[in-house]
């Protein structure tokens, strides 16, 4: 078993490396004060070609796998979430267009989202339905060439800032359908704004990247933006729920990587009663558990990463993967702030940020709790619980 990072990881971590470094955390620390759009961090990424990564070549991207995303999402990591936020959908977001759509709809999509002069939203969940995709109400009535929308959907990111949309919607009443994964119909077309009112959403952390609630009026989309069959959307959905778990472990491992060098390079300098903080074992040990437990996260996130670019069943590791990542940075961004003691309080050192946005990962794509649930059903074969 080779635990060493390939050539091309080894390659991918130096180059985006050396963009992050020049977005530092006061330039993230400016945009959580203002919530300006990075759009200069953005643009930086676009003309390195990290949209395209996971694009196929003939499309203008790498045409490399989960494991190449899942370092460079790690390195992007490092800067927190609302760096990650403002490139993952560009760089991940379109896969279900890669995997299922024609081949006239992926000359006519990926090119522009690799360069970055397209940017995408996706509108999935909606309110009081949560993670129950199957019982969105957001419908898509068939009208000759077009479909004819209308709903509302929730926590759509960068949808201030997109002109495209990866829109999920119903096609065909669940009452009507044999199974409630069926007639639930994938999109991808224009963020029409004259029939799509969006209002942001405030929120505690990563500011500078917007959250948003949509409402759909009358919103029209020609039969060439459905991506695959009618009413077989949930199963596309399904495809890209692993690579999306793998990719939210790596970044919440960037960020609890960050939040463990901060602390304890500050347990090193700061001096208490004539002997620096780091001497005490109070100190030494959460720190030490924090690195154990980054550790044991990342070996499943990599695991994950390499069976699912095997073609290999990956849901038990890419679930376990976001759960132990999304705890880890948790735990060691708060041991960051404690470590810190009062000036962890304070937005000079950043770990306060760091605090805050690390709650986001213990949240979405899916909840700690679901992840629970589907690996004491997959993994231990218990009943489901929902």
């Amino acid at each position: 078993m080779n635990f060493d990072l390939s050539d091309d990881q080894l390659a991918i971590r130096e180059a985006v490396g050396a963009i992050c470094a020049d977005f530092g955390a006061d330039y993230w620390r400016e945009r959580e004060r203002d919530g300006r759009w990075p759009g200069e961090f953005c643009d930086t990424v676009a003309r390195g070609g990290w949209f395209g990564v996971t694009m196929p070549k003939e499309y203008g991207g790498a045409g490399l796998g989960i494991s190449e995303a899942a370092m460079v999402m790690r390195t992007i990591g490092k800067l927190g979430s609302a760096a990650v936020s403002s490139v993952h959908l560009n760089l991940f977001g379109p896969q279900p267009v890669v995997v299922f759509g024609s081949e006239a709809q992926k000359r006519r999509f990926l090119p522009p989202l690799i360069e970055g002069t397209d940017r995408a939203c996706f509108g999935v969940t909606e309110p009081n339905i949560g993670s129950d995709t199957t019982r969105i109400r957001t419908f898509a009535r068939r009208s000759g060439d077009r479909y004819i929308v209308n709903g509302q959907k929730v926590w759509t990111s960068t949808a201030q800032h997109a002109n495209k949309i990866l829109l999920v919607a119903r096609t065909t009443p669940i009452e009507e359908c044999a199974r409630p994964i069926d007639g639930v119909t994938l999109f991808y077309t224009d963020l029409d704004r004259a029939h799509v009112r969006i209002c942001e959403i405030e929120k505690m952390a990563r500011k500078a990247v917007d959250s948003n609630e949509l409402f759909i009026d009358g919103l029209e989309i020609p039969v060439e933006d459905r991506i695959g069959e009618e009413g077989q959307g949930f199963k596309y959905l399904l495809h890209g729920l692993n690579p999306e778990r793998i990719l939210v472990a790596a970044s919440a491992l960037g960020a609890a990587q960050t939040a463990l060098t901060s602390a304890t390079d500050y347990a090193r300098e700061r001096v208490v009663f004539g002997r620096p903080i780091g001497m005490n074992q109070a100190i030494q040990h959460p720190l030490a558990e924090c690195w154990m437990r980054l550790q044991a996260a990342e070996l499943v996130m990599w695991k994950a990463a390499a069976l699912y670019d095997a073609g290999k069943p990956c849901g038990v590791e890419a679930t376990a993967a976001k759960y132990l990542a999304a705890e880890a940075s948790f735990e060691t961004s708060l041991r960051a702030v404690r470590t810190h003691g009062g000036f962890g309080y304070a937005t000079e050192y950043h770990v306060e940020r760091g605090l805050r946005e690390s709650v986001l990962s213990l949240l979405a794509p899916l909840t700690q709790e679901l992840a629970l649930c589907y690996v004491a059903e997959q993994a231990l074969g218990l009943p489901k619980s929902y």
